[in-house]
């Protein structure tokens, strides 16, 4: 693994980070927080249309820039740094590979170059709390269901002219704004009953959407209700979706962990700059020997995390490539979801944990206040812990996937 970062990869960075210095500061955050879609539709046109952000990944025949995941990670640690409220986690790291994965080509050419030019948002709806388990983050997802009838999750039935969905999905991020849902249903009381996936407009009869009060406010969430809607099923009858989705896990936890420690870095940024002014007993409080290891031990860290993430990052674009020339696909992305990814993202959310905590504490009084950012780092930690995590639910299920543990033992 060479770890210097490409001059492609060094200007993604230095642009990015510019138009969000300028596009997202404290005031800009908090006004996205407040509005309606729960981001700022110009800064979401900015960043697709000047970076191509949404299409990083995506290939150039789609109208996507054809790179490796490891692009969109470093993105994703750029926007994780400014906390930036956008759609691009549920389009382009959720929605967009399993359209590009699992749709025919005629879903592919209809859907992947909205997608890539960012006209089109998108959200993935997992009823209940199991969207980490149905990716293989936090166990084997070979006996996820997406549910449905009086257990709750959605339903698929067949109906004359295609697919009717009814239930609901309660934890979807960006689903009260996205133009396409991607809904995994049940299509219990049929033969060959499996989980599938259906894609629906957002704004079609029958779809009620509401956006929900989450613990993490720059990452909005909303409950999915489908009453007899008509849905397309993506890709073709015999699509198998639950590898395909423990595929995407690796992946999925890369960006993330790299999207933590972003954030992670930012908040000790901030605490560092914080420290060099605040004065007590006539010198910063930051000269203290205390707080200096407070700080150090924040560094290692978030540096220990960053590394972890970076190659995890690595991992899953070469077994992207190598999976193209091999025929065990499934089986190769799911190990890589199980081990690199899944370690990284622990790692790097505790990292932004520790960090958010000793911000709050060393900012003292102004640090518990709602004015002030620093509650925003620890509750995006909070957050990601809730939705992918927690953090060693993480590391068990990467030590089951690499095998050191028998069968019946239990990680403790």
């Amino acid at each position: 693994m060479d770890t210097r970062l490409t001059a492609e990869q060094d200007e993604i960075r230095r642009t990015l980070r510019e138009l969000l210095h300028k596009r997202c500061g404290p005031e800009e955050l908090r006004a996205a927080l407040d509005a309606p879609a729960g981001h700022d539709p110009a800064l979401w046109s900015a960043l697709a249309d000047r970076l191509g952000l949404p299409g990083l990944a995506l290939p150039e025949r789609y109208g996507g820039i054809g790179c490796p995941v490891t692009e969109l990670a470093l993105a994703c640690e750029e926007t994780g740094r400014a906390l930036a409220p956008t759609p691009l986690l549920a389009t382009a790291v959720l929605v967009a590979p399993l359209v590009l994965a699992l749709g025919t080509e005629a879903q592919r050419a209809g859907l992947l170059p909205r997608l890539a030019s960012g006209t089109l948002t998108a959200a993935l709806a997992v009823p209940g709390t199991g969207l980490a388990t149905a990716l293989a983050l936090t166990g084997d997802n070979g006996d996820f269901s997406a549910g449905g009838g009086r257990a709750g999750g959605v339903q698929a039935r067949r109906a004359a002219d295609g697919w009717l969905l009814y239930g609901q999905a309660d934890q979807v991020l960006d689903g009260h704004s996205a133009g396409l849902l991607l809904v995994a249903a049940h299509t219990g009381g049929f033969a060959r009953a499996r989980t599938r996936l259906f894609l629906v407009p957002g704004d079609a009869p029958g779809v009620v959407r509401v956006r929900q009060t989450a613990l993490d406010a720059t990452r909005p969430q909303a409950r999915v209700q489908l009453r007899d809607v008509h849905a397309e099923l993506l890709g073709e009858e015999d699509t198998e979706v639950l590898p395909a989705l423990a595929g995407l896990g690796g992946s999925v936890a890369a960006v993330l962990a790299c999207e933590a420690v972003g954030a992670a870095d930012r908040a000790l940024e901030r605490t560092v700059e914080y420290v060099g002014q605040r004065e007590q007993f006539g010198r910063p409080i930051g000269s203290f020997q205390a707080v200096k290891h407070r700080l150090a031990e924040v560094y290692v860290a978030v540096q220990a995390a960053r590394s972890a993430a970076y190659y995890a990052a690595w991992a899953t674009a070469q077994e992207s490539e190598g999976a193209a020339r091999s025929a065990s696909l499934e089986g190769r992305r799911r190990e890589a979801g199980g081990t690199a990814g899944g370690l990284a993202l622990a790692q790097a959310l505790e990292a932004l944990r520790l960090a958010a905590a000793e911000g709050i504490q060393l900012h003292g009084g102004i640090g518990f206040t709602w004015e002030h950012d620093a509650h925003l780092y620890f509750k995006r930690a909070a957050g990601d812990e809730l939705l992918f995590g927690p953090p060693h639910r993480l590391r068990e299920r990467a030590a089951e996937a690499a095998g050191l543990f028998g069968r019946g033992e239990v990680a403790v």
